[in-house]
C-alpha cells in the first residue's frame, strides 16, 4: 500500500531535535519491513520552505529523498479563491487522496480529519496511531509464551552450530550448515528446548510462507501458512513432550496471527515417531515435497480461522480441526474440579487472575509440556462420551473454571498397571499414587487440553447466575445453555 504523509509526519521524521514518538516509529518500521511505500506531496516541499530555520530547512528538504514524492500535482479545484498557503497545502493533499494516489494519508492534523470526514475520505485519514494499529493488525507476529521453551532468532545459535546436536541434522543434508547461516540472514526464528545451560536439547524453525507449492504434485496453499522446516527432539529429552509443546506453541501461534495452514516435510521412513505424532493432531500426507527425489513426504495440518461445518463425530472433528471443536447441543458438557497443585503441574501456561503464570514444580515431570493429559478421580458418573467438553474448575484458591478440554476416553479401571499404562506420561500422578487410588475403583478421563479461558469464571458468579449449585466437589454434568453463558463470561 501506498501512505501519504502530512508535512507535521514529515518534520518529525526528519528532524533530530524533535523525539520520535513510540507509534511513528513503529509505524515507519511496520511500512518498511512490509514493503508499503511512504510518499509525500509536492505540498509539503511548499510548507517546509516557509520555515523560517534556514538550516532546519535544507537538513529537512535534503532528507526527503528517502521517500517517493508524488510525481503529479494536478490542479486543485478545492483551491479556488482561497489564499491561506496553508489551507491551499492541506486541499492539495486531501485531493490527492480524492484521486486515488494514494491508498492513505496520514496526519496529526485535526483540521485535515474534519475536512476530510466532510469530504467523505474521512475513513482513509489516519492518525498516527491508528495507521501503526492497521499495520500492526496487519503485519505484527504474535507469540505465544510458553514453559519449557523460548523463541530465539537463528543467528543466536550460531555459536553452537558446530555441536553435537545438529550432526543428525547435517547427516541427512550435508549443506545444513550453508542453509542454516542463510536463514539466520533472512531473520528466520526457532522455538527451542535447552536440555541445561548452553546445551541444545531440541529445535523446531519456523517461518511464514505465502502462495507456497508444498509438493511437487503441484499443492499451492494460497495465503499465509505456518512452514515448520526443522523440527528435532534430541535422544536426551525424548520421554518430555517436547515434540507436542512445538505443536503446542504453532497451533497458538498460527491462531495467534491468523495463518490457515501449518505444514511440515520429512522423511517417514527415519522419523516414523515424529510422523506419528503428526498424525494424531489432524495433520495429512498430501504428496510428496519438490526437490527431495521423493524422499521426503508433505504432511499437512488445514487450520481454518473459523470453525467448519463439517459433522464429523465430535473427537474426530477436533483432530481434524484443532483448536476448534464441536460445542453444539449433542455434545454433552461438564465441569471438572482439580486441586491447585495438580492444575499447576497439568496447566503450567495457564495465567492466574493476577496475570501471573504459575510456575512448574521443581523435578521432571514434563506433563505440562502435552496438550495430551490425564485426569484421574473417584468421581461418581460413570460415562462421559469422546468428544465430550470438560471446564475445568480451579478448587480451593481459585474456586474458577479456567480451562476447555475434549475427552478421548473415559473409563473405570482397579488395576494400577492397566492404569499406568493407559496414562503413561500424560498423568500428574506417581505410580505410588496410582496404585493407592486403585485400590478402588478409578475413573481414568484421557483428554486434550484446547485453551485457557482468558477471564476465569468465579465460583461466586456461577452461583449469583444460577449457573451451579453450591460447591463443586466432583465432575457435574452442565446443560448446553450453562455451558454457553460460562464460555461467555470467560470470553
Amino acid at each position: 500500500m501506498r501512505f501519504l504523509l502530512d508535512t507535521n509526519v514529515l518534520i518529525p521524521l526528519e528532524d533530530s531535535q524533535l523525539p520520535l514518538g513510540k507509534s511513528l516509529a513503529n509505524f515507519v518500521k511496520l511500512a518498511h519491513e512490509n514493503a508499503h511505500q511512504l510518499v509525500y506531496h509536492p505540498a509539503s516541499v511548499d510548507d517546509i520552505n516557509r520555515d523560517s530555520n534556514a538550516t532546519r530547512r535544507q537538513q529537512t528538504l535534503d532528507r526527503l529523498h528517502q521517500y517517493s514524492r508524488l510525481e503529479s500535482r494536478p490542479a486543485c479545484p478545492w483551491n479556488l479563491g482561497i489564499s491561506n498557503p496553508n489551507e491551499i497545502a492541506d486541499n492539495e493533499i486531501l485531493y490527492a487522496l480524492h484521486c486515488d494516489a494514494v491508498h492513505a494519508l496520514v496526519t496529526e492534523d485535526q483540521q485535515i480529519h474534519q475536512k476530510a470526514r466532510r469530504l467523505g475520505l474521512g475513513g482513509r485519514v489516519y492518525y498516527i496511531q491508528t495507521a501503526e494499529d492497521w499495520l500492526r493488525r496487519l503485519h505484527e507476529r504474535i507469540s505465544p509464551h510458553l514453559p519449557n521453551i523460548e523463541e530465539t532468532n537463528l543467528y543466536a545459535l550460531i555459536p553452537i552450530l558446530d555441536s553435537e546436536f545438529f550432526n543428525s541434522l547435517r547427516d541427512g543434508y550435508p549443506p545444513f550448515d550453508a542453509w542454516f547461516r542463510e536463514k539466520a540472514r533472512e531473520g528466520r526464528k526457532a522455538w527451542v528446548h535447552w536440555e541445561s545451560e548452553g546445551v541444545l536439547g531440541a529445535i523446531c524453525i519456523f517461518a511464514h510462507q505465502a502462495d507456497e507449492k508444498i509438493t511437487e504434485e503441484g499443492l499451492i496453499l494460497f495465503g499465509a501458512a505456518l512452514k515448520l522446516s526443522t523440527f528435532k527432539v534430541g535422544s536426551q529429552v525424548r520421554g518430555k513432550k517436547i515434540g507436542e509443546l512445538f505443536l503446542k506453541a504453532a497451533f497458538r501461534y498460527a491462531t495467534l496471527n491468523r495463518l490457515e495452514n501449518i505444514f511440515v516435510h520429512g522423511d517417514i521412513k527415519e522419523h516414523a515417531f515424529l510422523f506419528d505424532l503428526f498424525d494424531e493432531f489432524g495433520f495429512e500426507n498430501v504428496g510428496t515435497h519438490p526437490g527431495t527425489n521423493g524422499r521426503d513426504a508433505v504432511y499437512l495440518k488445514r487450520h481454518p480461522l473459523e470453525a467448519p461445518k463439517d459433522n464429523f463425530a465430535p473427537f474426530d472433528y477436533l483432530r481434524r480441526f484443532f483448536p476448534h471443536y464441536r460445542a453444539d447441543s449433542a455434545v454433552l458438557k461438564f465441569i471438572v474440579p482439580i486441586k491447585p497443585q495438580y492444575h499447576d503441574v497439568l496447566f503450567p501456561d495457564y495465567e492466574s487472575p493476577e496475570g501471573q503464570q504459575i510456575p512448574l514444580f521443581k523435578g521432571t515431570n514434563a506433563t505440562g509440556n502435552a496438550i495430551k493429559l490425564a485426569y484421574l478421580s473417584y468421581a461418581p458418573i460413570k460415562n462421559i462420551p469422546s468428544g465430550a467438553i470438560v471446564l475445568f474448575y480451579r478448587s480451593e484458591d481459585h474456586q474458577a473454571i479456567t480451562s476447555l478440554g475434549i475427552v478421548e476416553n473415559y473409563q473405570s479401571l482397579t488395576d494400577a498397571a492397566e492404569i499406568a499404562q493407559l496414562v503413561s506420561r500424560r498423568t500428574v500422578y506417581s505410580m505410588q499414587d496410582i496404585e493407592r487410588m486403585a485400590c478402588r475403583p478409578t475413573k481414568v478421563m484421557l483428554f486434550r487440553l484446547v485453551k485457557h479461558f482468558p477471564s476465569p469464571v468465579a465460583h461466586g458468579t456461577l452461583v449469583a447466575q444460577n449457573l451451579v449449585n453450591g460447591n463443586l466437589q466432583s465432575i457435574t454434568t452442565i446443560k448446553h445453555e450453562v455451558f454457553e453463558k460460562i464460555t461467555a463470561l470467560a470470553g
